[in-house]
């Protein structure tokens, strides 16, 4: 596959070990290198226009992320994503996102309401249309706003920290266009639940939610 283009969506004010990274890892997360494709350090960096060395650095964070592989005798590729991978993120998420939707029943002001329906507005709109990196954005930009309802800033700062993790499978589920329309009715249902104060509900909503997710992408995984 061709990433020629690699060099152009670099963030020329941040150190080069930090582009490069950056760089490499968007082009994983939103599926630009596909799952299994080799990474090879050469080409890569003749493509952004580097040495080698913030490359192979780039390489093995992504490795620690778990976004990379090591093969014997072939080097980096893709981390191809499997049914425990999944699993983890999923568990992983639906303790976050329930304790956080519960705090935010709790703890959402007029100002954080305001900020919900925006979120869930701009959702709405980009579900519309077919420009899937800007759905993903919109729809962690709505659960961000859940996020931030819930004043508990130790809780953002552990969910920032797996932001990444998260990021690659919303990217895979709404591939499948008809998904969109479900995004959009659950966001809705998490919507009405938070603004009613109602946790029991808005903790089953997420909970089916992010399950929908979770039987979406494995279904992709097994085909």
């Amino acid at each position: 596959m061709n990433h020629d283009h690699l060099k152009d969506t670099m963030n020329e004010y941040l150190p080069l070990r930090d582009v490069v990274f950056t760089t490499l890892r968007q082009a994983i997360i939103t599926g630009e290198f596909a799952p299994g494709e080799r990474l090879m350090e050469i080409s890569l960096a003749n493509q952004m226009g580097v040495s080698r060395t913030p490359v192979r650095e780039a390489i093995r964070k992504l490795e620690l992320e778990g976004l990379v592989i090591m093969i014997p005798r072939k080097g980096a590729q893709v981390a191809k994503i499997t049914e425990k991978s999944l699993n983890d993120v999923i568990e992983v998420r639906m303790v976050l996102e329930e304790f956080a939707v519960t705090l935010a029943c709790e703890r959402i002001d007029e100002d954080g309401k305001k900020e919900l329906e925006e979120a869930h507005h701009h959702f709405v709109e980009a579900a519309n249309g077919d420009d899937l990196l800007d759905i993903a954005d919109k729809d962690e930009q709505f659960h961000d706003a859940i996020f931030k309802a819930t004043n508990n800033d130790r809780l953002i700062n552990i969910i920032n920290n797996l932001r990444e993790q998260f990021y690659r499978y919303r990217m895979e589920y709404v591939k499948d266009i008809e998904q969109h329309s479900t995004l959009v009715t659950e966001h809705e249902q998490l919507l009405h639940a938070i603004f009613n104060n109602d946790a029991v509900t808005a903790k089953q909503i997420m909970r089916t939610h992010l399950q929908n997710q979770q039987e979406a992408v494995m279904a992709a995984i097994r085909e």
